[in-house]
């Protein structure tokens, strides 16, 4: 359908939106604008039960956006985009999405609901999370903890404050609110990340709604994200390491990285002084092992950053620890990329940590057990919701799935996938890009293969597109800063 410019053609879409919602207590669908989003949008909400044990309490409004279709005659199963973290916000994401979900916009809505707990949703954010927070206060583990002890008690305190409703489980029973809302009898699943685990749940619950799926970096509800952490990460770093001593040209400007790396490690905990990446002000800080963890963790989610690590690691060797510091938190940047802590503890506790004592996993050769160490911290005294035994068993797959890895990928590397796609049965089909990083969608030609296999009229053809491309996407070769030609240099 076209886009919604004037007001006579937004009530006549809302009247029929309104009819499709049923007895649903869903605010009607207005015309709005999206961040970043170059047309027009529709938003609207659903309520629902802060506690879905008690229908008639505390209630709370889930946000969702819809990016319209722009054919008169539009497919009536739309896309439902589900973000990452956990804690990410969909509808913050709809700039980048708009872009990278615009084939599905001549023919399919595409649908971003805010997950309980984030963006609009009863968000759960904590009020000092903040990029340009002192270096020694982000990084320093014991006041992160108490930084997230002073957040949950505020939340604790907010009429949405029941820290133990925000699990996956509940948060899927809103988002098949929001499909009844807009009168949708199916829609196709697009999670990322985290968002694959909700694809999953969602899939378990209400398999007959489904028609299609893509998980995108898998991260399975029996993963135990914690645990993983550290070992994902060293498997992807000693693959940077070991791509650099076998790429002519890294090698060559760094012969000694993993010596360099070595004599780093043993080198902490050690005082160093060096400008804020955002601020520029000089700061002083006691930089240890897990803080280099840390760093150096964040740089490999994107094969492109992860290129300047062994420049950043040479030059952290010699001393100079601002290009490391100004790599990490390059990652972190845009609206769409800021966590909501509240419910990203709020899932984690509840769905991860109760499994972290039962899951077979042994600290890192570099990267130690320090994540999980935190976790466990925060965890402690973190109010838990329930969650069914069932979340943890992954049902055979009623539709065509369609499971995508990155081979780099330090979080959810194709392990988790293979195990996925052997766990769902023949509709699942799961591919691998060897050369890329924490989500693959946005690569090369993925885009082409995500729309071609919700496209595809039957489960057969889609299971059998074409996904050769994925092969041919190149690794970026190692950053070499860029030297001036003799005669050029400035001596000021």
């Amino acid at each position: 359908m076209r886009l919604l410019r004037r007001p006579i053609e937004a009530a006549l879409w809302l009247a029929g939106a309104v009819l499709a919602a049923g007895p649903l207590h869903a605010a009607p669908l207005q015309p709005c604008r999206l961040e970043g989003v170059p047309h027009d949008a529709l938003c609207g909400s659903v309520q629902r039960a802060l506690d879905p044990s008690v229908p008639q309490g505390a209630q709370i409004e889930v946000h969702y956006a819809v990016l319209p279709a722009l054919a008169r005659n539009k497919k009536n199963d739309p896309v439902f985009f589900f973000a990452g973290g956990p804690g990410q916000s969909a509808i913050d994401l709809g700039a980048p999405l708009s872009r990278q979900l615009a084939r599905f916009s001549n023919r399919r809505d595409v649908v971003l609901v805010d997950q309980r707990g984030t963006g609009r949703s009863a968000p759960l954010r904590c009020d000092d999370e903040t990029a340009t927070r002192p270096l020694a206060e982000s990084a320093d583990p014991a006041a992160r903890i108490e930084q997230l002890a002073r957040c949950r008690a505020a939340l604790q305190k907010l009429p949405h404050g029941d820290l133990r409703q925000y699990t996956t489980t509940i948060a899927v029973a809103d988002i098949d609110a929001v499909r009844q809302a807009l009168g949708a009898d199916r829609i196709n699943l697009v999670g990322a990340s985290y968002g694959t685990r909700v694809a999953l749940e969602y899939l378990r619950q209400f398999p007959q709604t489904v028609r299609r799926a893509v998980l995108d970096g898998v991260a399975p509800p029996d993963m135990v994200l914690p645990a993983s952490f550290a070992v994902d990460t060293q498997k992807a770093f000693d693959a940077l390491l070991a791509h650099c001593e076998a790429s002519a040209g890294c090698n060559k400007r760094h012969p000694q990285l993993r010596t360099q790396w070595a004599a780093l490690l043993t080198s902490l905990p050690r005082t160093v002084t060096l400008a804020h990446p955002l601020t520029g002000e000089d700061e002083t800080l006691t930089l240890t092992r897990d803080m280099l963890a840390g760093l150096v963790r964040l740089p490999l989610y994107a094969p492109l950053l992860a290129s300047a690590l062994p420049e950043a690691l040479a030059q952290t060797a010699q001393g100079r620890f601002a290009p490391l510091f100004g790599l990490s938190s390059a990652i972190g940047g845009g609206r769409g990329m800021k966590l909501a802590a509240g419910l990203h503890f709020s899932v984690v506790c509840a769905e991860d940590l109760p499994r972290l004592g039962s899951a077979p996993h042994a600290p890192a050769k570099d990267f130690g057990d320090g994540f999980a160490d935190l976790y466990r911290r925060v965890c402690a005294s973190w109010p838990r919701g329930s969650v069914p035994a069932a979340f943890y068993e992954v049902p055979t797959a009623p539709a065509a799935l369609l499971l995508l890895s990155g081979g780099l990928d330090p979080v959810t590397p194709p392990r988790h996938g293979e195990r996925m796609a052997q766990a769902l049965g023949t509709k699942a089909r799961h591919v691998v890009v060897p050369n890329a990083g924490h989500g693959v969608l946005s690569v090369g030609c993925m885009r082409d293969l995500l729309y071609r296999f919700v496209d595809a009229e039957t489960d057969a053809e889609a299971l059998q597109v074409d996904a050769t491309c994925a092969q041919a996407i190149p690794r970026p070769p190692a950053f070499e800063p860029v030297t001036p030609p003799p005669g050029n240099q400035d001596t000021r």
